[in-house]
């Protein structure tokens, strides 16, 4: 479904990425870990479009993405969840749905994929008339995954999604997006909380320094002794 081939950006002569590759299949959960300025946002910012490449192919349903502007991506169905949520503060709940929507997958029966993001988010239901911005933490990320989800996306790309949030709202995070995985979903995810973006992925990578250091199924990933030392100083597997 989306392949990244050999894929190398860099800022100001400095290189964010070297070399990544990757392959996320249909109806797959890849999980990407590593430490905060590993290059994880990036490499979601160069398949979305916002950021060019210096090198390599991103190729998604055999189209080559990089031959095609950031807007059309969308409309291709890839849904991108940026970090630290970026809803719609002034905008309602409501609205912010609706401009999920927008993309032409989204726009194919509205009314019954709004109904799902109600079921999965009840919260959201009882707040579509109030400004994203008046709402907690917690609920604006929900907003923003289910903005996500709005445009029926054919794979969901997830930043950071963990952050700032509280125990307990983690825990009724990583159980939602372990019931999208039951769905079906496909699911593209990076998190610097390994053992959970773990936990719920079929497949795994680590990034460090802007490299893949590791990759392989979930529970191989988290057998990883570099990635053990780094997560819990050696103590026992990440699963």
């Amino acid at each position: 479904m989306l392949t990244v081939e050999s894929l190398s950006v860099a800022y100001g002569g400095l290189t964010a990425l070297r070399e990544i590759s990757l392959v996320v299949r249909a109806g797959q959960f890849v999980s990407i870990v590593g430490p905060n300025g590993a290059g994880k946002t990036t490499l979601f910012k160069a398949i979305s479009g916002t950021v060019p490449p210096i090198a390599g192919r991103i190729s998604f349903e055999g189209h080559d993405l990089l031959a095609v502007a950031p807007w059309q991506r969308a409309h291709f169905g890839i849904a991108h969840v940026p970090e630290g949520r970026q809803v719609f503060g002034s905008m309602t709940v409501m609205e912010n749905l609706e401009m999920g929507g927008h993309p032409q997958s989204g726009r194919h029966d509205w009314e019954r994929n709004l109904e799902r993001i109600f079921a999965l988010f009840p919260i959201l239901a009882e707040r579509r008339g109030q400004a994203a911005g008046t709402l907690s933490g917690g609920e604006q990320q929900m907003l923003a995954i289910a903005r996500g989800l709005m445009a029926r996306p054919q794979v969901l790309m997830l930043d950071e999604p963990s952050l700032g949030l509280a125990p307990k709202l983690l825990e009724n995070l990583y159980n939602l997006l372990a019931a999208l995985r039951d769905e079906g979903t496909t699911i593209l995810l990076v998190d610097q909380m390994a053992q959970l973006a773990l936990s719920v992925a079929d497949r795994a990578y680590v990034l460090q320094s802007g490299a893949f250091t590791h990759s392989g199924t979930a529970r191989e990933v988290a057998q990883d002794p570099a990635l053990v030392k780094a997560y819990l100083g050696g103590h026992g597997p990440l699963l």
